[in-house]
């Protein structure tokens, strides 16, 4: 590694609910070590009314994050990603683009909060289950001593992290 923080490119296939929490926890404990982008293959275009409440009880600014396709990761000018972590099972079956840096791929699948049918409360329930389960994965990776790591062995760990309580 060049001392440059890890960067993590989460994906799912609408970037408005898994993967944008999953941004947003691996950079608030991550910061420093990690900078976290979240991006799909066919994005929503706007974050789930459910991830944006759950962001704010979390005290984190929701304005910055955005539903986006994985084509802005990929090209001149796009970040350099270490790191392509799917959580959901469609994205995960896709072909994904080449994104700038070759980087290492896992697969961290979650049941879907997005899709929960109730009223507000338990939407918010579903998204609050979610973010524990990312933030299990988000705890078990920063352990990690990642900069070192050969790529083989880190392989081995993101599979690992990726069967965690709550993996489909």
């Amino acid at each position: 590694m060049t001392g440059a923080p890890f960067s993590i490119l989460v994906l799912c296939t609408g970037n408005s609910a898994r993967s944008i929490l999953g941004e947003a926890i691996l950079a608030k404990m991550g910061k420093g070590r990690i900078v976290a982008y979240s991006a799909g293959s066919k994005p929503k275009g706007v974050p789930h009314p459910g991830a944006l409440r759950l962001l704010a009880r979390k005290g984190i600014d929701a304005a910055p994050f955005r539903s986006k396709s994985w084509d802005e990761f990929t090209g001149v000018g796009a970040p350099k990603i270490d790191l392509a972590v799917t959580v959901c099972g469609n994205a995960a079956g896709e072909v994904c683009p080449v994104f700038i840096g070759a980087p290492l791929k896992a697969h961290w699948g979650l049941p879907d909060p997005a899709d929960v049918i109730g009223d507000e409360d338990a939407v918010d329930v579903e998204f609050e289950q979610t973010w524990r389960w990312l933030e299990m994965r988000a705890q078990a990776l920063l352990a990690l001593p990642f900069e070192t790591m050969d790529r083989k062995k880190l392989a081995t760990e993101l599979g690992r992290i990726g069967e965690m309580e709550g993996a489909v």
